[in-house]
């Protein structure tokens, strides 16, 4: 079986056209721990909030379905670009058990690759139907599927959509995932699935983060070809001095002709914490989608309104709104962890 690449595939970046944005409808009660009941409402509202500038296509089992509706429907999603999909789930990180989709641009064909998942080293057991996901989401878009046999999750890594693909050694080189393979092995994997050329590897990623350091909570790609970089301003603060490294090592970046990387910083919010444990809130773990950008606010006016101007900046031509992610963030995650985008093609299905 030729690779997506030898197809002439590869994985656009977030801010090209979507066909949908995919969530997994949350189940898991331990993962919001004492205020799961305000979880379903947050879901939902994103939900609307996606449903005003493209579909959304919600992982979601049969039982949980009516109450999903009356969720969404008193949110004020557009429920006709809403659909459900009867499949079960383990928790609700659609960014890390959902499937990766690849583009092809000469045919528009959409197809989808499926890496193998473990729930981040194996930290939350059972994950089989998270496992399962891409295959139940390639079975019911009748869309071809790619599987690989690797541990990958979609939070640790960002492309550019023009081959550059940014992730953390301290994620993808850790002993839980891929132990037996090295990081010339790990490259050509993400070569031949993604269709990446260029890689720019960080080191690790924030305090309370629980995925062994995620790209999307420290730098992400923009529109422009520059680099986002989360930094902290406190220098008592756990995320200083790793963040400054990442910071100054995309700054050391050079191209194959010798130039720089754009780089651009976007501030960390105030240490949030809750039931004692440090929480891994990050204004990089935004979502881009059609006409829009969806960045995570902590309750925090001031570095809430900063985070919001850079990304307005980053994306001119989109809305930009701010969605409180205090509740979601006990969760260990936010916006860009709950959602995968499907990008459009002209010919998604065999």
């Amino acid at each position: 079986m030729k690779t997506p690449r030898e197809e002439g595939f590869r994985m656009p970046a977030e801010w090209e056209p979507q066909e949908a944005v995919w969530l997994t409808w949350p189940v898991n009660v331990s993962t919001w721990p004492g205020i799961f009941d305000r979880i379903p409402p947050k879901f939902a509202e994103i939900a609307a909030l996606v449903s005003r500038h493209e579909r959304v296509r919600i992982n979601c089992p049969g039982a949980v379905q009516d109450a999903a509706r009356t969720h969404l429907r008193q949110a004020g999603a557009a429920l006709d670009r809403v659909e459900l999909f009867d499949h079960p789930s383990n928790d609700a990180w659609c960014r890390d058990h959902g499937p990766i989709f690849v583009l092809n641009d000469t045919t528009g064909e959409v197809a989808l690759t499926d890496w193998k998942y473990n729930a981040w080293g194996g930290k939350y057991p059972p994950f089989e139907d998270d496992d399962a996901m891409p295959r139940r989401v390639a079975d019911a878009l009748g869309m071809r599927r790619f599987p690989v046999p690797v541990v990958m999750e979609g939070g640790s890594l960002e492309v550019d959509g023009r081959g550059r693909l940014l992730t953390t050694s301290n994620c993808l080189m850790h002993p839980n995932r891929n132990p037996h393979l090295s990081r010339d092995r790990i490259e050509r994997m993400l070569a031949d699935y993604l269709g990446a050329e260029t890689f720019l590897w960080l080191d690790q990623g924030i305090a309370g983060d629980d995925t062994d350091g995620h790209i999307d909570d420290i730098a992400r790609f923009t529109p422009s070809g520059a680099v986002l970089c989360a930094v902290s301003e406190d220098e008592a603060d756990p995320d200083f001095c790793p963040l400054r490294e990442n910071l100054e090592r995309l700054r050391r970046y050079r191209d194959a002709a010798g130039n720089p990387l754009d780089v651009m910083t976007l501030p960390m919010p105030s240490p949030i914490y809750y039931r004692g444990d440090r929480l891994p809130a990050s204004y990089a773990n935004y979502l881009v989608i059609n006409h829009a950008v969806l960045v995570p606010t902590f309750g925090q006016p001031e570095r809430d309104r900063r985070a919001l101007e850079v990304l307005e900046h980053c994306f001119p031509d989109r809305s930009v709104y701010g969605v409180d992610c205090v509740d979601l963030v006990v969760g260990l995650g936010t916006l860009h962890c709950i959602s995968q985008q499907q990008p459009s093609g002209s010919q998604s299905v065999r």
